[in-house]
C-alpha cells in the first residue's frame, strides 16, 4: 500500500479501460502539503508572490499613522479601513525622499524615487521599477511575468516600467483581464487531462530548427560576429523557454478556480466607476494568483495627478487639493478627505481579495508581499517627508505582520529594498546618491 505522504504532485494513477492502458492525474489532494498547511509535502515552499498598489496625492498628516509605533492596536482614521487584517499589515512612517539639491518634479519624483530608488532629475525614468527587478527573479516561469491594471480607464496610468522610459501599460477593462487570464489560452492547473496546443508544438518544433542552425551558423563565425548573434538569440532563449512551459501540465493548484466573466462598469475617473472596476480587478488578479498564471502583479488605484472626481461634478481630487480650505472646525480639507477615505478603502478590498482564497491552514496573502506606494506625503504642499507606506502579507513567512514602524527621516528605499529581499532577490543595498540604502526595516523581517 502506498501512503498519502509518499505520493508527489507529479504521481498518475495508471490502469486499464476496455483493454486500453489509461492515465489520470491526481488533483491538488492535502496530501500534497505539508502537515501546516504551508508547503510542499515534500518541503518546498509554495512560490512566494508580490505586486505594488499605487495611489495618488498621499493621506493627511496624522491621521493615517497608528497611535504608537510597534505592535499595531488601532490606525488613525483614514487607514482604518484596514483594521479586520490589522494583524496582516505593516505601516511604514517617517520615511522620506532625498532631492541631492534638484528639483522636485511635481507628482513624479516622490513616486518614482520610492519605486526606482533614484530621484529623477527630468521628467523620464530610465531604470527598472522594483516590480520588475523582482518578476526577473520570481517571474520567469509562469505564463504572465507580471500582470498591470489601472481602475482609472487609462492605459497610461501605470508605475510599472522596465529599463528605459517605457511604462508596461495597463489593462484598464476587467472583461478584457478575465479574457487574456482565463480564455482560451488558460490552463487549468486542476485539470485531468493535459494536451498541448499543436500550434504551441509547432511554434517549438520550428524554433528548435531555427535553434540548430544558430548552432551549425556560429562554427564558422569570428569571435565578435559570435557575440552579436548571442545578443540577437537572447530573446529567442526566452520564447523558447515560455513554449516549454505551455507544453507542461501546470502543477495542481488547490485554491484555483476560474471565475465568473465580469461585466465592466463603466470606465472613467468618477469614483464609483474607479471603485467598482478596481473591486473586480482584486477579484481577478488574486485568482490569477492562486492559479499560478503569474506571481506579480501591479495596481493603478488612481494616478498620481489624481483625475478622480464625483458623479456630476468636473473638479477632481487633484484640484481639490490645491484650491480647497482646509476646515477650522475638522483640520482637514472634508472633500480631499472624502476621496482619501475611499481610496483606503480600495485597498482594504484589495487586501481582502487576497485573503478570501484559502489556500491549507492560510490564504493566498500569506504567502503574498504587497507593497502600497503613493506620490507625495501631503499633497497640499507638495511634501516629500512621511511618505505614507504600506505593506500587507507575510510572503511566505518571510515577513512579520501587524507592526507600525518608524523610521525617523530615513529614505524610502528602505522598503524597496526590505521587500526586494523578503521575496529572494539577491540584493544588499538598493538606490542611488542619498536614496541608496543598505538598511532594512529588520523589526519585520523574519
Amino acid at each position: 500500500m502506498i501512503t498519502l505522504r509518499s505520493i508527489d504532485r507529479r504521481r498518475v494513477l495508471r490502469g486499464m479501460l476496455g483493454g486500453t492502458a489509461v492515465t489520470v492525474a491526481l488533483p491538488f489532494l492535502d496530501c500534497f502539503l505539508d502537515e501546516n498547511g504551508t508547503a510542499l509535502a515534500s518541503g518546498a515552499p509554495l512560490p512566494v508572490c508580490f505586486g505594488t498598489w499605487f495611489w495618488g496625492l498621499g493621506l493627511n498628516p496624522g491621521r493615517w499613522e497608528p497611535p504608537t509605533a510597534g505592535k499595531i492596536t488601532q490606525f488613525g482614521p483614514e487607514l482604518a479601513g484596514l483594521t479586520p487584517y490589522k494583524d496582516k499589515v505593516n505601516v511604514y512612517s517617517g520615511t522620506k525622499v532625498i532631492l541631492d539639491g534638484r528639483p522636485m518634479i511635481t507628482h513624479f519624483t516622490g513616486d518614482w524615487a520610492v519605486l526606482t530608488g533614484t530621484t529623477p532629475r527630468e521628467e523620464r525614468v530610465i531604470i527598472p521599477s522594483v516590480d520588475m527587478l523582482i518578476a526577473d527573479v520570481i517571474g520567469t516561469k509562469t505564463r504572465f511575468r507580471s500582470l498591470e491594471v489601472s481602475s482609472t480607464g487609462n492605459p497610461v496610468h501605470s508605475y510599472s516600467r522596465r529599463e528605459g522610459a517605457a511604462i508596461n501599460p495597463a489593462e484598464v477593462s476587467p472583461a478584457a483581464l478575465y479574457t487574456r487570464i482565463f480564455g482560451p489560452e488558460f490552463k487549468d492547473p486542476n485539470a485531468a487531462d493535459f494536451k498541448p496546443d499543436p500550434q504551441v508544438m509547432a511554434r517549438q518544433s520550428v524554433l528548435s530548427a531555427v535553434r540548430a542552425q544558430r548552432e551549425d551558423l556560429a562554427k564558422t563565425l569570428g569571435a565578435s560576429d559570435k557575440a552579436r548573434l548571442d545578443e540577437y538569440y537572447s530573446s529567442l532563449r526566452q520564447i523558447e523557454q515560455q513554449l516549454d512551459l505551455e507544453l507542461q501540465k501546470p502543477a495542481p493548484l488547490e485554491a484555483c478556480t476560474s471565475p465568473d466573466k465580469p461585466t465592466d462598469i463603466v470606465l472613467g475617473s468618477e469614483i464609483e466607476s474607479v471603485k467598482g472596476n478596481h473591486k473586480l480587478f482584486a477579484g481577478l488578479l488574486s485568482h490569477a494568483l492562486a492559479c499560478g498564471q503569474t506571481r506579480v502583479i501591479n495596481v493603478t488605484f488612481n494616478d498620481a495627478t489624481s483625475s478622480l472626481r464625483k458623479q456630476g461634478s468636473s473638479m477632481t481630487h487633484h484640484v481639490y487639493s490645491h484650491e480647497e480650505s482646509i476646515d477650522p472646525v475638522l483640520g482637514y480639507q472634508p472633500n480631499v478627505t472624502s476621496f482619501i477615505m475611499n481610496i483606503s478603502g480600495g485597498l482594504a478590498d484589495m487586501v481582502g481579495a487576497l485573503d478570501s482564497i484559502k489556500e491549507g491552514d492560510g490564504t493566498l496573502l500569506d504567502r503574498m508581499l504587497l507593497m502600497a506606494s503613493t506620490d507625495t506625503g501631503y499633497a497640499k504642499v507638495h511634501s516629500l517627508d512621511d511618505m505614507p507606506l504600506i505593506t500587507a502579507g507575510r510572503a511566505g513567512g518571510r515577513m512579520k505582520t501587524g507592526y507600525h514602524v518608524v523610521a525617523k527621516g530615513d529614505p524610502a528605499t528602505r522598503l524597496g529594498l526590505t521587500v526586494q529581499q523578503a521575496v529572494g532577490v539577491p540584493i544588499n543595498s538598493w538606490g542611488t546618491d542619498s536614496m541608496q540604502t543598505s538598511k532594512t526595516f529588520t523589526e519585520v523581517m523574519a
